[in-house]
């Protein structure tokens, strides 16, 4: 197929570490035998005026190359933006929800009202989580559950030593590690409070954002601020436990990561992790209970590292299985359309 991919969110020069969950996911769609075409947004900021012209630039790139599909990541604007595109090739849409677009949809009328045109418009949508499409709800065409999935070879199990010996980080009990930014939402001040409590090992944030200064200075841990996507692999291999006690998760990437890496998670039960996080692999907690979060750094700590469970549990989701679900899916909408375009037989 040629496949016309719009998302608001690409890894770019000034910001390497953005949306690389959809980059992975059009590499693996190319490894398939698909011929793709970029429209993206590959830098964070710069205000509402780059979505206008991620939708231009969509829209030419429909007309020029005249795809067979267009997969739209996130609901609106980039799924807007997506339907725009494939209305001017006359192809089919096909939308992915990751989380943050249906939260917004759910708090503002105008964006519900403008989502609602995208999944009207689309052919399928796709949610990364059960979580995700019952809060979705109903949409008017196919509804398919398929997460973004894990590169079992990128995330392979390592040496915990070597790591640690490559990063610097001592030896001192118990290390755990969070990937993420330090916004409200992922619960890193009520974890940093549960650790204090454990009172023993390391706890170290890879990530930066508006919470940092509440972390900084607590005993025994470590802000990181952000690294590039090629660089979390050696920090997860250098942890026992890898912690996402978001408060609402909509899938929970980074847990998956780690499990893929031989390493236990405690993640949290408002979200995606209970479908795919299993008791050999990790602890499910209410993020906002800081004394059951403080039970449940105990308790993952006494897990196994290397954690085989939890590889295994990965396995369950390989990226290129999942990608290949969603290629089914695009040809799927493709060979409808084409369907319904060809004329009545006499």
């Amino acid at each position: 197929m040629r496949i016309l991919l719009v998302t608001q969110m690409w890894p770019g020069p000034r910001d390497p570490d953005l949306g690389v969950f959809v980059f992975d996911i059009a590499r693996e769609l190319r490894r398939l035998g698909h011929e793709l075409d970029v429209c993206a947004i590959d830098r964070r900021g710069g205000g509402p005026a780059k979505y206008a012209r991620l939708t231009a630039s969509a829209i030419a790139a429909a007309r020029r190359r005249r795809p067979d599909v267009v997969f739209a990541h996130f609901l609106f604007p980039a799924g807007g933006a997506g339907a725009a595109a494939a209305a001017a090739a006359r192809v089919p849409l096909v939308v992915m929800a990751h989380g943050t677009d249906v939260e917004n949809a759910r708090r503002s009328r105008v964006l519900a009202a403008a989502t609602r045109v995208v999944t009207t418009r689309a052919a399928a949508v796709i949610a990364n989580s059960r979580w995700l499409a019952d809060r979705l709800g109903r949409v008017p065409g196919q509804l398919a559950v398929i997460d973004c999935g894990v590169d079992l070879d990128v995330f392979a199990p390592r040496s915990a030593g070597a790591a640690r010996a490559q990063l610097g980080w001592g030896d001192d009990g118990p290390a755990f590690l969070v990937v993420g930014s330090l916004v409200e939402r992922k619960g890193v001040v009520e974890l940093a409070d549960a650790f204090e409590r454990l009172g023993r090992g390391s706890l170290a944030f890879v990530g930066d954002g508006p919470l940092r200064e509440r972390l900084a200075g607590r005993p025994g841990v470590r802000l990181l601020g952000r690294v590039a996507h090629a660089d979390v692999p050696p920090w997860i291999a250098a942890c026992d436990v890898l912690c996402q006690p978001s408060r609402m998760e909509p899938f929970g990437q980074a847990a998956l990561e780690a499990m893929a890496m031989e390493r236990s998670v405690v993640a949290t039960t408002n979200g995606g992790p209970p479908e795919f996080v299993t008791p050999q692999a990790g602890v499910l907690v209410d993020p906002r209970d800081v004394a059951a979060l403080t039970a449940a750094l105990a308790q993952a700590a006494s897990l196994p590292t290397p954690n085989l469970a939890a590889r295994r549990a990965a396995g369950e989701h390989d990226g290129r299985t999942q990608a290949a679900r969603m290629a089914a899916l695009l040809e799927q909408a493709v060979a409808g359309r084409r369907a319904r375009q060809r004329p009545a037989s006499r």
